[in-house]
């Protein structure tokens, strides 16, 4: 089963990547034994659970994942590499530091943990930056990963049906999902403008600092990549009929017109809805 978690990725075009790296990810495109998207998430998945199932539990694998999410605009590849230890090693540096040692002992063995965060160190020494093409979000989409995205970019798939709303800049999808994807140049204009109307007229809220941090990831990255939402395993939560009527991404941007034009009755409507909708999947957690 995948889990039960959304995915914000960017896709650098393979011209952003070194040499030898694009020399790799090329190769990798081509290949037949390469995870498909189909099956994508539900590999990376597997991978995580037999490593904290084994004994000892393994935190982050033992090397760096070879795999990458691909997309294909006419003659160019866009790469996502997966980078399953990197993003390991800092999920479980944020576990351990929201977590009490002798909880977090009945997870993962104090030496395990200890030589977890020393291979982390040594790799930090080595590295200039610790950018991840893909953040990860259990239970929920964060408000601020709608803002850049337009409705129009919606790619739906119901079951087996075919998606009722085509989007130029994807790929095959899962037989059930949710995609938003759009380009670099847009995702940053809509950031920038969102963070010009909640300053004018919010001012300093958690909403700001959210998407201020979505902003500077953005910049992180090539200007002529893709950035992609994907519901991923969420959709499992989410009947048709509410996956269909899903319009979060629209009723953000509903929002920040409101505050922008001074309908603030509008923009508090289109807020609640997004907040309500999110705050009773979220609330399944706590079900299970």
């Amino acid at each position: 089963m995948l889990p039960y978690a959304a995915y914000l990725r960017v896709y650098e075009p393979l011209t952003a990547f070194t040499p030898q790296d694009r020399a790799r990810w090329a190769r990798y495109a081509g290949s037949r034994d390469r995870p498909r998207r189909a099956g994508a998430l539900e590999v990376e998945h597997g991978e995580a659970v037999r490593r904290l199932l084994s004994v000892p539990p393994l935190p982050a694998p033992e090397r760096e994942s070879p795999n990458a999410y691909l997309r294909r605009v006419e003659e160019t590849l866009y790469v996502c590499p997966w980078q399953s230890r990197l993003r390991s090693w800092l999920a479980f540096a944020s576990f351990r530091g929201s977590t009490p040692v002798r909880l977090a002992s009945r997870f993962v063995p104090q030496a395990i943990a200890e030589q977890t965060a020393d291979d982390f160190d040594r790799f930090k020494r080595g590295e200039e930056s610790l950018r991840t093409y893909i953040r990860t979000s259990t239970w929920h989409v964060p408000t601020a990963w709608f803002v850049p995205f337009d409705s129009a970019e919606r790619w739906l798939v119901l079951g087996s049906e075919q998606p009722a709303e085509p989007v130029s800049q994807t790929t095959a999808a899962p037989p059930r999902n949710m995609l938003y994807v759009t380009s670099m140049a847009q995702a940053r204009r809509r950031v920038a403008r969102a963070l010009v109307v909640i300053r004018r007229h919010v001012g300093q809220v958690a909403a700001l600092t959210e998407v201020e941090d979505i902003g500077r990831w953005l910049e992180e990255f090539h200007p002529h990549s893709l950035v992609e939402l994907d519901y991923g395993g969420l959709v499992h939560l989410m009947d048709d009929r509410t996956l269909q009527g899903d319009q979060s991404v629209a009723e953000v941007a509903a929002a920040l017109a409101g505050l922008d034009t001074g309908q603030e009755e509008l923009a508090f409507a289109m807020y609640q809805r997004v907040i309500v909708r999110w705050r009773s999947i979220r609330a399944l957690e706590s079900a299970n």
